[in-house]
């Protein structure tokens, strides 16, 4: 019991359970405007191609880092009383909350148009948090709190996306499209909640002391470091085959194999959440013992291996029991794989220039998803759901290969 006292005290850790928070306040928004709004539409009998091309909304999360030296450089006069980073925080909740509660009164059937536009609204506002969350959370927490912290954030994070996911396309059976929305728009207080209560960094972290400095210091820093150019590689790679599956999971458990919303929310969302609690916290216990590098691989081969229980899937049927695998398998996975893809992006970071740089390599993490998402309902359309889903799975292999081509490298990261 006394060698585990001290990975168990880490959560305790007050900046534990700010993470934790801000992680669900995080997470909120993003199914709002990717896997929900993709249920809403295929509800509305919404052409599946104009549901992927949809997934363009979610470019604001690639190219981020395109404002995230202003948000860096400059304090908001909230600032003054809540510190940098939770006063920009703040001020993106709010955006939050204004742009969940207008989408909630409209119609991707009879308004596509003003729906992209609020989606785009909420999902520039997102990443604006995201981009000041992952700051905060590399400046407070302790180097001996990365692994977990990376665990809750997860945590917390998936959570929320069960609560925007799971539990709206329920209440959406019940209660309508506009009042789930809203609803999810009130949830978004407890984000409000977590900034408002967190604490500031343990160390006084000096701003750029410029424009110019915020926006090439972190670039400098960043490529004087051997093998630049092929981490980055390996961050837009990593998690692209993963992140490709999803793109049309939702879509394809209820107009592919004949799921309802409810089963979808109860199931795919539901039993998910379980499944990536114990990923998520399995993932931070295992990288304690196994490393960055081993973790990152076997996690890896596990996501890859995961998308092909959907094609099976799709070979089979409405089958339940396969939808249960395919849904607990695909999440623990997904939740041990994110767990160490955050503490690979926070490790990377000079604390320094956190922001900017974790804004840089987390949207380049995304750019593969968003480019090659919009081709989903083409590959479906022309293929097939199980060959899509197969193709998900080789999307994965370029990612494995060039971290084991990298072994070496990620062997001498700090971690």
């Amino acid at each position: 019991m006394s060698k585990l006292t001290p990975y168990i005290q880490v959560f305790t850790s007050r900046r534990i359970a700010a993470v934790t928070l801000l992680g669900f306040a995080s997470g909120l928004p993003l199914a709002l405007t990717s896997g929900t709004l993709q249920a809403w539409m295929a509800v509305e009998s919404v052409d599946i191609r104009t549901i992927g091309i949809f997934a363009l909304v979610g470019l604001p999360y690639t190219v981020k880092f395109l404002w995230s030296p202003f948000m860096d450089r400059f304090v908001p006069k909230l600032g003054k009383h809540l510190g940098r980073r939770k006063g920009w925080i703040l001020i993106t909740q709010i955006a939050l909350m204004l742009g969940i509660a207008a989408m909630a009164f409209n119609s991707p059937k009879q308004a596509p148009i003003l729906i992209a536009a609020f989606a785009l609204m909420v999902a520039f506002s997102s990443a604006s948090q995201d981009i000041v969350i992952d700051a905060y959370r590399t400046d407070v927490l302790r180097e001996k709190e990365r692994g977990s912290g990376a665990a809750v954030f997860v945590m917390g994070y998936r959570i929320a996306m069960l609560v925007s996911g799971a539990l709206a396309l329920i209440m959406s059976d019940h209660i309508g499209w506009r009042n789930t929305y809203l609803i999810m728009a009130g949830i978004m207080g407890i984000g409000v909640i977590s900034t408002l209560l967190g604490p500031e960094p343990e160390q006084k972290i000096i701003p750029p002391k410029d424009l110019q400095e915020a926006i090439w210091g972190p670039l400098k820093d960043y490529f004087s470091r051997r093998g630049a150019l092929m981490l980055l590689l390996l961050i837009i790679l990593y998690k692209l085959g993963d992140a490709y599956a999803g793109t049309l999971t939702t879509a394809f458990l209820i107009k592919g194999v004949g799921f309802t919303p409810t089963d979808v929310g109860t199931i795919n969302k539901g039993l998910g959440l379980i499944s990536l609690l114990v990923g998520a916290m399995f993932g931070g216990a295992m990288m304690a013992r196994l490393g960055l590098f081993r973790s990152l691989l076997f996690f890896g081969v596990l996501q890859a291996v995961s998308n092909l229980s959907f094609m099976v899937l799709a070979w089979l049927g409405k089958s339940y029991g396969m939808l249960i695998f395919a849904v607990a398998f695909e999440n623990l996975s997904g939740g041990m794989g994110t767990a160490a893809f955050v503490a690979l992006l926070m490790t990377i970071c000079n604390q320094r220039y956190s922001a900017t740089q974790y804004a840089l390599l987390s949207s380049l993490a995304s750019l593969g998803r968003i480019f090659i998402a919009p081709s989903s309902g083409f590959i479906v359309t022309s293929l097939g759901w199980a060959q899509f889903f197969f193709i998900t799975a080789l999307a994965a292999l370029p990612g494995l290969w060039l971290l084991w081509r990298m072994r070496d490298a990620l062997l001498d990261l700090k971690h």
